[in-house]
């Protein structure tokens, strides 16, 4: 979708929330005032009749959106006008929706829903997509749940919700189609010809011998292009890319980014085909993984509502706002212990932020390469020393340009060569404090098993401002006072 195209649909859909919200609060209002009125029975019949034309504008609306679309609706939507929109999303369509909501809303939406009720919703769903839907209920709920669904689909699920959360088992796909080796690609083709439907994201049969055993890959242009009386084994790619069950999913992530793959077979230790991983789940573990990096930068909550209770939002904020709160008594503390210098000489109370500004800017630079290495596997020991050297390097380079710049306009201003030249060289020994930070903290955060992307910014933040104003004013005190 090109640029244009998606404002315009972005467009389209901010417009049909706002006929969606005008269509509910119409409702709401008429029916507070028939509420009001004195049981006049013409009006009534006329209330009602309004607010099922009303109510049949809105199921028709929503049932023009894709689920995905209907999702972010929702998701725009108070609680309350949520839950009224929710009502009238047709019932074989809400599993789809479910599908492409986020989990804030998804667990607002299913908790006010009896397990009977789920049931039916995600009857009409893919195994792993009813197993990626029971993982954000509670253990009781998730179960009571199961057992209503087919025998069929409470083996699969079962299967899928064995494996750990972020392993690819846990997100591989069960419908798959498969041939085998010693087949004909006529035979093949007439196979494909039998099938009601084939599985989304199909470009390649996975070809298995007798045991269920992966031997290779058919692509459907290897399929195509061949002389029909050839056998699977002689065209098929007898080395494709493959994963176990407990891989990673970053591993997966990795993968198909490298090789551009569509999907990929999944095998269990002894190299059976269990199932396999398509594209549409990898892009998904991509967006959710930046959604959350993103929000777990600021310290917020990946299951934060946008609409959710103030004081619940502002319970989840408090411990990184405690955090915040410390590194900054911290910081000032530092700044009391030379009071009486900044008191001598004010222009140091002016100067002071630039130098820790500028080392949390190149240290924040310096984690988010770090993490990306982190969550992409690239930081071996010889590739940490290489980086290391380079952001130092980096950080000598623009702590010598940037800190000379400020040292000139701080000469500028205040016609102090002494002065000049100590917040040059804190700006650049600052810079050398945040590459070092900017290494060490996501590394130091990982290797005590923690995640690296929350809580670094806060820590280096602290790291940068309290040395940036040590290193300034214990500078001045030795070339100024």
């Amino acid at each position: 979708m090109s640029e244009s195209q998606e404002r315009l649909h972005h467009r389209h859909l901010e417009q049909a929330r706002e006929q969606i919200i005008d269509l509910l609060t119409r409702q709401a209002v008429e029916r507070e005032l028939v509420s009001r009125s004195e049981g006049n029975s013409r009006q009534d019949v006329v209330a009602q009749l309004v607010a099922r034309q009303q109510q049949a504008q809105l199921e028709q609306k929503l049932a023009q959106l894709h689920p995905a679309d209907v999702a972010f609706i929702l998701e725009s939507l108070p609680p309350d006008a949520r839950e009224a929109a929710w009502g009238l999303v047709r019932p074989e369509r809400r599993g789809a929706v479910l599908l492409e909501i986020n989990e804030a809303v998804l667990r607002a939406l299913l908790g006010d829903m009896r397990p009977e009720e789920i049931a039916a919703v995600v009857r009409h769903l893919d195994s792993d997509d009813i197993a990626e839907l029971l993982t954000e209920l509670p253990e009781e709920l998730s179960q009571e749940v199961l057992v209503r669904l087919d025998r069929d689909d409470q083996a699969e699920v079962r299967s899928v919700l064995s494996f750990p959360e972020n392993s690819v088992g846990s997100m591989m796909d069960l419908d798959f189609l498969s041939v085998r080796e010693d087949a004909s690609l006529e035979a093949v083709l007439r196979l494909l010809r039998r099938q009601k439907s084939l599985p989304p994201e199909i470009n390649q049969l996975i070809v298995m011998d007798r045991g269920g055993h992966l031997r290779g890959v058919l692509s459907l242009e290897q399929l195509l292009l061949s002389e029909p009386e050839r056998e699977v084994k002689d065209v098929m790619t007898a080395d494709p890319t493959y994963f176990y069950t407990g891989d990673a999913i970053a591993d997966a992530v990795t993968a198909f980014e490298k090789y551009d793959l569509i999907s990929a077979p999944v095998v269990n230790l002894h190299k059976q085909v269990v199932g396999r991983i398509t594209v549409d789940a990898v892009v998904d573990a991509i967006n959710e993984r930046a959604q959350s990096e993103s929000l777990r930068q600021v310290g917020l909550s990946e299951e934060e509502d946008l609409f959710a209770p103030a004081m619940e939002s502002a319970k989840n904020r408090w411990p990184w706002l405690a955090l915040n709160l410390l590194t900054a008594f911290v910081a000032s503390r530092v700044i009391g212990a030379f009071e009486g210098i900044i008191v001598q000489l004010v222009a140091l109370a002016a100067l002071m932020p630039m130098v820790a500004s500028i080392g949390g800017n190149t240290g924040n630079q310096t984690v988010a390469l770090v993490i990306r290495g982190l969550a992409l596997n690239q930081l071996g020991p010889t590739q940490l020393r290489k980086m290391f050297s380079k952001e130092f390097t980096i950080a000598t380079v623009n702590g010598s340009l940037w800190g000379s710049v400020l040292g000139l306009a701080t000469l500028a201003l205040y016609h102090q060569w002494p002065l000049a030249l100590v917040i040059a060289a804190a700006v650049l020994l600052n810079l050398w404090v945040a590459a070092a930070a900017g290494v060490l903290i996501p590394l130091t955060l990982q290797r005590f098993g923690r995640d690296p992307v929350m809580g670094s910014s806060v820590l280096l933040t602290a790291c940068t401002d309290s040395m940036g104003f040590f290193i300034f004013l214990a500078l001045a005190a030795v070339f100024l006072v």
